[in-house]
């Protein structure tokens, strides 16, 4: 049986495949792709997913209010949860023996024939990105991120015939000189989606812009972090409350809250009574919409979050005053010390001021360029000595610097111990006694909880 000959290179049609989970992900997509950060191609698709807990119940991101202003950039929309039907994105992946005839099917579905394919993925080191890259695999990779995390290092062992492919990482300029670490060691080079690209796609979702010289409210960006098992209910409700407290305290009397669009109703009705009882009125903004748009359309006079992405956006993109709430406690309880929230806690309350007054004496000045680069370092190298163990030189020299009594909290002692850095308790080096040691150390852990 002959096999269908394969047509000059010349003659291949180009197909570039974007793969988005999120709105804000469209965005970044949109503006990267007005900013010609991508070549020239024949045919441009977007691959929709919806990674939540129950798809069938929760609108994807084609079904977003704005969407279709952003539709004009993709010649197709294609979705990724009716591509594997019925299972579900985050929990698939495909059988290496399974892997010849799922390459064929998928070509076959997407019409993408004998195309050259080109991928843009978020979020590599997991399904359902990896997936998509493990059933296409000659196509090159543009890396995206759309948010703190390009700043951590990778959190997983990627197989190096799918991270061999990755050429860039592109990534909003959310903290300007800050080195995302995010697949370097694959040598992906760091490219950034130019603001004024990004900041006009959000135009392109938002309504009127806010009357200049109006007095905005302070915002509030609930981020559902007990979901992520971060903290409990209780704790976050909590948290919220602060916020509330907080901004009231700072002489704000008109409060607006956004919600996270899985967050308990309950919490939001506790928020609109404290503010009562304050002497202040709170809005719960429950229309699903990035935050960026209401930074446009409200024009607040403070944004007030944990360790939102938004906070960053708010503050360099549209030059609002920003605070943060709560990161000292989370950066305590984050466990382990690999958790992929790592680096966006530690960049917030390295450059984001506290909100509460009573926390603003431990806070001192946002760190500069240098130093911030070298605290990221320090931190990603704790977080992942296997995958980056070229950072170790500027976790020493940040340990061992001015900056070190400062920056502690972001460091376990245990850590500091097991990867030898300074600010660790000194071993001995019988391999025995060491063992004695490390177990001395784990009892102790195992003791305080």
């Amino acid at each position: 049986m002959s096999s269908r000959p394969t047509p000059p290179a010349a003659a291949r049609r180009t197909t570039q495949i974007f793969c988005a989970s999120t709105l804000y992900g469209a965005v970044t997509l949109a503006a990267a792709l007005d900013s010609g950060c991508f070549g020239p191609a024949d045919r441009r698709i977007l691959l929709v997913v919806n990674n939540a807990a129950v798809p069938e119940t929760t609108p994807a991101l084609d079904e977003a209010d704005g969407f279709a202003r952003l539709r004009g950039r993709f010649d197709t929309v294609l979705s990724w949860n009716e591509t594997i039907s019925p299972l579900h994105p985050a929990g698939w992946t495909p059988r290496a023996s399974d892997l010849p005839l799922l390459r064929r099917h998928l070509r076959r579905i997407w019409d993408l024939g004998d195309d050259r394919i080109e991928l843009a993925l978020e979020s590599l080191q997991v399904t359902p990105a990896l997936a998509v890259a493990q059933l296409l695999p000659d196509a090159p990779i543009t890396a995206y991120a759309d948010g703190l995390m390009s700043y951590g290092p990778t959190r997983n062992k990627i197989d190096p015939l799918v991270g061999g492919r990755v050429g860039r990482l592109l990534h909003l300029d959310l903290v300007p000189g800050l080195a995302p670490l995010l697949l370097a060691e694959f040598g992906a080079v760091a490219e950034a989606v130019p603001t004024e690209a990004f900041t006009r796609c959000v135009e392109e979702l938002s309504g009127p812009a806010a009357e200049d010289g109006r007095d905005g409210p302070a915002l509030l960006l609930g981020q559902y972090l007990a979901a992520l098992d971060l903290v409990t209910a209780a704790e976050e409700e909590e948290l919220h409350l602060r916020m509330v407290r907080g901004a009231v305290a700072r002489g704000h009397r008109r409060l607006v809250f956004k919600p996270h669009p899985t967050a308990p109703d309950a919490w939001s009705r506790t928020l609109v009574r404290a503010a009562e009882a304050l002497g202040a009125e709170l809005t719960v903004e429950d229309r699903p919409v990035l935050a960026e748009v209401l930074y446009r359309e409200l024009r607040p006079a403070l944004v007030v979050g944990c360790f939102s992405t938004a906070l960053l956006t708010a503050h360099t993109f549209y030059g609002l005053p920003v605070a943060r709430v709560g990161t000292r406690t989370l950066l305590e309880r984050l466990t382990p010390y690999q958790n992929s929230n790592r680096v966006p806690l530690t960049v917030v309350d390295a450059v984001v001021p506290p909100l509460e007054e009573h926390t603003a004496d431990e806070a001192g000045p946002a760190l500069g360029t240098a130093p911030l680069n070298d605290l990221v370092a320090a931190v990603g190298f704790a977080m992942q000595p296997k995958i980056r163990p070229d950072l170790r030189e500027a976790a020493v020299r940040h340990l061992s610097g001015p900056l070190a009594a400062r920056t502690r909290h972001h460091f376990t002692r245990r850590r500091l111990t097991v990867l030898g850095l300074p600010g660790g308790l000194p071993l001995p080096r019988h391999p025995r006694v060491r063992r004695l040691a490390r177990r001395a150390l784990r009892l102790r852990k195992a003791l305080r909880r």
